[in-house]
């Protein structure tokens, strides 16, 4: 038996060697930080909102985030904390009693447990070891207006383009293996969620999309309103073309757009990929109220929280995709310059530069191509 301690959080867990889904209670401590980010991404949901909330964690495991949203979130109403997993449904009930948190605990298949549920939670959290993909539909058909959906995929290899058949198979989209596929495996999971909530006349806002080691993850405001939901996807669903050999990359709107098929720059046969979201995957105000939470919030992971934060909120209204200076020195046949000069560069011409959180020597811009490589060639 393992003694674990996050947040405000004590709990046991069975001794194990590796994390797999083959372990008797799932839990993983490489995701201390994507919980601490719910924390604050749940808090400051329910202060937007102004009441009470009702919030689900569909996939507890050992029961640490369920416990972790009712002690360390104001103005919850109540926690749901369920798994299919017996043992693990064991576990939940030992730790919520270790912590003296109060929560419900079931054992449910997740697509029946959130169906039997309809309209009844305000944040509802799946979590699963893989893919979210199966899932999505009956939180579609569950999840009321101005709810907030939050989504863990770690099934990155396929989003990212690694495994096509399998992010076609099950994400309905094309991905594409490039510099910035894990901002593309984003923006497919937030296209398949939009896609597939439309069908009950449901539309989402991104708050806050992020990729962080071997997962991804997405918090989504939900809207309802079939009026309101076509205009987001006419805005939001499109496809990103690229051209693996100057690197040059554009994007269009729609479900089925007409693409160009070659590249203006160099001529070469264009790459796409798609349906995937194209819209804005950040929201600089949630993310300034999630860094306003900080202080008052005991997270171990704090200090690797505001970086990722930091670096969020500066691609916030920033366009898809991003540059490896790297990738594109090696095309120029030149060393790679300081990355804080070529932004400086950009920023003096009067474009939009900042890091990505997704690569160390990426730069995410509103400048055209032949004006980035300038400022990486100056």
């Amino acid at each position: 038996m393992r003694t674990v301690n996050e947040g405000m959080v004590t709990i046991k867990i069975p001794s194990f060697d590796k994390v797999s889904s083959k372990a008797p209670v799932f839990y993983n401590p490489a995701m201390e930080l994507n919980r601490d980010l719910s924390i604050l991404a749940v808090q400051e949901f329910q202060k937007e909102k102004g009441s009470r909330i009702k919030v689900a964690d569909i996939f507890a495991g050992s029961g640490i985030r369920g416990i972790r949203y009712r002690l360390e979130i104001e103005g919850v109403e109540c926690v749901l904390a369920n798994d299919i997993n017996p043992i693990a449904v064991e576990f939940i009930e030992k730790n919520s009693q270790l912590n003296n948190a109060s929560i419900d605990i079931t054992m449910e298949d997740a697509n029946i447990l959130l169906r039997k549920n309809r309209g009844l939670f305000d944040v509802v959290d799946i979590d699963p070891f893989g893919t979210p993909s199966p899932f999505i539909e009956s939180a579609g058909y569950s999840l009321k207006k101005n709810s907030l959906l939050c989504i863990t995929a770690t099934d990155t290899s396929s989003l990212c383009g690694t495994y096509k058949k399998p992010c076609i198979r099950k994400y309905n989209a094309m991905p594409l293996k490039t510099e910035y596929c894990h901002e593309n495996g984003l923006r497919i999971l937030a296209g398949f969620t939009s896609l597939t909530l439309a069908k009950y006349k449901k539309y989402i806002k991104v708050r806050l999309a992020y990729n962080s080691q071997h997962y991804m993850r997405l918090y989504l405001e939900i809207g309802k309103g079939a009026s309101k939901t076509d205009k987001s996807i006419k805005k939001n669903i499109g496809f990103i073309y690229h051209c693996h050999n100057c690197l040059f990359r554009g994007s269009e709107k729609g479900v089925l757009p007409l693409l160009p098929r070659r590249c203006p720059y160099c001529g070469n046969r264009l790459d796409f990929t798609g349906p995937l979201w194209i819209g804005e995957i950040e929201d600089e105000n949630f993310i300034n109220g999630m860094m306003n939470l900080l202080p008052e919030k005991k997270l171990n992971k704090k200090k690797e929280a505001l970086k990722l934060l930091k670096y969020l909120k500066d691609e916030a209204g920033m366009p898809p995709t991003f540059y490896d200076i790297h990738k594109i020195c090696s095309k120029m046949g030149i060393s790679a310059p300081p990355l804080k000069k070529v932004i400086e560069s950009l920023k003096k011409k009067g474009f939009k530069a900042t890091r990505s959180h997704c690569k160390d020597t990426s730069i995410k811009t509103n400048a055209p191509l032949g004006e980035l490589k300038k400022s990486v060639h100056s």
